[in-house]
């Protein structure tokens, strides 16, 4: 059962918390959390483009010269995919690149995303971060102490705008709602902060 440090939003100790082995300490599959960033990142596509075809082109109903004796190739169309201007051959259309994922696997990746963070030490907890004022300077000085600077990603377990507002003008940093969090995040983050509300919450939801 791993036991990590919880700390004040001076970055000092403040006590410690054991953590659920099979969510915070569960085995690593990078397969799993392959699989789930991939579908992640595919979601976010619009899959808006489109391109016309020569069918949808405007113009070309006439053939553009008689078929033989003229010394040219024979054409039917001037929108035909090989003149300018002309329809384009299997270009894209619109589609959606959502990737089904089970639910098993989803589960897998976050506690693998989970437990990594716990086994590079990159996982802090926090007490007490609701009565930050919404300003940056008190946001920065929190990172600072706590030693996470470095592209943070912190998870509240209930809503703050305050946190929102102080954390928005810090390059790399962003808050989370414990509901919203997601492997991608996790593991495009450097440091994960979470408050105590938060990894009770992703016990109760994740706890095989």
């Amino acid at each position: 059962m791993p036991t990590v440090d919880v700390i004040g939003i001076d970055g000092q100790k403040v006590g410690e918390v054991a953590l659920a082995d099979d969510v915070f300490a569960a085995r690593i599959h990078v397969p799993a959390m392959h699989q789930v960033v991939v579908a992640y990142l595919a979601a976010q596509r619009q899959g808006t483009h489109s391109t016309k075809t020569r069918g949808e082109v405007r113009g070309g109903g006439r053939k553009p010269w008689r078929q033989k004796h003229t010394g040219r190739a024979r054409h039917g169309s001037i929108r035909s995919p090989l003149w300018i201007k002309g329809g384009v051959i299997h270009g894209p259309k619109p589609r959606s690149y959502d990737q089904k994922v089970n639910k098993k696997v989803k589960r897998l990746a976050i506690k693998s995303a989970l437990s990594l963070k716990v086994k590079e030490n990159k996982l802090i907890l926090v007490e007490g971060i609701e009565t930050m004022s919404p300003k940056t300077k008190d946001m920065c000085a929190f990172l600072a102490n706590a030693q996470a600077q470095a592209k943070p990603l912190i998870v509240i377990h209930e809503s703050l705008p305050s946190i929102y507002m102080a954390a928005r003008n810090i390059p790399g940093t962003r808050v989370l709602h414990v509901d919203s969090i997601n492997v991608y995040e996790i593991l495009n983050h450097e440091h994960l902060i979470l408050t105590k509300g938060a990894a009770q919450r992703l016990e109760e939801v994740y706890s095989a």
